[in-house]
């Protein structure tokens, strides 16, 4: 169980996520039924209401209507808006439907363009973007008024008995109060040592009010857990101890595996602040795992298709401009048209990166000669104005299209779209510890960094930001991340 401190409102708890699978995949579905609406809707209004042209039968659509909705569901799962629904913020229940309309519509737009299907209404589109729009919003201002019972009646009412009265306990149940939303409830703590009035019939020794709790909940002994299972509904124990104590819950936990009641334990006296914990086996063998990165195989699996998917389609589509850049760098400079240079990726292992060459072929060699006027502070070198570079280099990194050929880098899998920058070896060498953890992360093209400006940002902040990025990483934030740099290096705003 991980938990993470925050206002009640904003708590995320991970116990919760049977509930949140289940709202979440009521929300896909009526996204999807409301997109069906919506086109059919909209297909009745610009065919009845408004005649600036002909239009044809709904059959005429029959292939498109399915990649219009396919394409808002698409979205919504890589923008991560049904991974976990949180009807008390107000400000999704339009944010969400405003970034999936807005990217579907731009991508369904240029899908009816790139293939010329002039028969298809664009007013018709439009339509059915702005309805869609409404209606998902609509039906998410819906839940939120109904989010109570439309989670207790999807996924039921779920009891919880805490055991131990630790600072640790009362974190939880302060949680799960927090959340009761959720259809979560706590039936009461069990003190260790504690004797029960009347252990027989299950009934509490007391009940005892605790600070930062909204109300008194029974306090039982531990002895009286046998009983509380037989008679009362427990869905889930959750053993909140001190380490010392653990080794007197031994019985406990075997009786809980008999009754086949669902355990967690609360791993707080475990030296780590940012690790997420979650169990592995290795054959029998459970193995607790703390990992301060991102732990989804299959997420990152995804990260790895996409990226080699589309470095493949840039490569092809971009190769004719490989040959020109190719031929002027030749023909302006002396040297190769490409660099190449060791890097660090993924865990410290080193690769080589191609570029196009931007600064003369001894550009290396001249390096220490320049270490005075570095603009950065910390390992890294920078100059905004480089006496190395070249006229053609100049011009190539003001639209970063030196950094192209990395998307060979990409395709080898060295390599990501979205990731922190691939550092010289030296750099690594001069990191402080806490700075090593950016090298767990494949390196990529672009991230946070990027969008605040590399050249403007002091090395620690550097630092800082790709660690955020690797400690809130998701498909949505790479996404982001992607739209966002476009317009930079269109722009010229890309590395000096």
């Amino acid at each position: 169980m991980c938990l993470r401190r925050g206002p009640p409102g904003a708590a995320r708890v991970t116990m919760f996520s049977r509930h949140n699978r289940i709202i979440g995949a009521l929300y896909l579905a009526v996204d999807a039924l409301l997109a069906l609406a919506s086109f059919a809707l909209a297909h009745r209004i610009r065919a009845d209401l408004i005649v600036p042209s002909p239009l044809y039968p709904i059959s005429h659509y029959s292939w498109i209507v399915p990649l219009a909705v396919g394409l808002w569901v698409a979205v919504g799962l890589v923008l991560g808006i049904y991974r976990e629904i949180r009807e008390e913020e107000l400000s999704r229940a339009f944010r969400d439907p405003l970034l999936v309309g807005l990217v579907s519509t731009i991508v369904l737009f240029a899908v009816t363009f790139a293939f010329k299907l002039e028969y298809i209404s664009r007013l018709l589109l439009g339509f059915y973007a702005v309805l869609d729009l409404l209606l998902m919003i609509a039906w998410r201002l819906t839940g939120r008024a109904l989010s109570g019972r439309l989670r207790r009646s999807l996924a039921g009412i779920r009891h919880f008995l805490i055991i131990g009265t630790t600072p640790e306990a009362l974190e939880i149940a302060r949680l799960i109060e927090a959340n009761q939303n959720r259809g979560i409830r706590i039936l009461g703590f069990v003190r260790l040592g504690a004797n029960g009035a009347n252990p027989a019939a299950g009934q509490p020794a007391e009940t005892a009010s605790f600070a930062g709790l909204e109300r008194s909940y029974p306090l039982f002994g531990l002895q009286q857990v046998p009983e509380l299972l037989r008679r009362q509904v427990i869905d889930e124990v959750v053993f909140a101890v001190a380490k010392d104590d653990l080794e007197k819950l031994e019985e406990t936990f075997l009786l809980c595996e008999e009754e086949g009641v669902k355990t967690r334990l609360s791993l707080n006296f475990f030296p780590h602040v940012i690790s997420k914990v979650h169990l592995d086996r290795l054959h029998d063998m459970p193995l607790l795992t703390f990992s301060t990165t991102p732990v989804n195989e299959d997420l990152l699996l995804l990260k790895r298709l996409l990226d080699f998917v589309m470095a493949f389609i840039l490569l092809v589509i971009l190769s004719p401009m490989f040959l020109i850049l190719a031929l002027i760098i030749m023909l302006t400079s002396h040297g190769p048209a490409f660099f190449r240079q060791t890097r660090c990726g993924l865990g410290g292992r080193k690769f080589t990166v191609y570029k196009f060459r931007s600064m003369q072929a001894d550009a290396d060699l001249r390096r220490d000669e320049l270490a005075a006027l570095n603009e950065l502070d910390g390992p890294a070198f920078k100059m905004s104005n480089d006496p190395r570079c070249t006229s053609v280099g100049r011009f190539m990194r003001k639209f970063s299209l030196d950094e192209l050929p990395q998307l060979v880098n990409i395709l080898m899998g060295d390599m990501s779209f979205v990731g922190p920058r691939p550092p010289l070896p030296e750099e690594v060498e001069r990191y402080e510890r806490w700075q090593r953890r950016r090298l767990r992360m494949l390196p990529g093209l672009t991230c946070l960094w990027a969008l605040e400006g590399r050249n403007r940002l002091s090395f620690r902040r550097w630092m800082q930001l790709d660690l955020e990025y690797i400690d809130h990483w998701s498909p949505a934030l790479d996404f982001k991340i992607i739209l966002k740099t476009i317009p930079i290096v269109l722009l010229g705003r890309g590395a000096s």
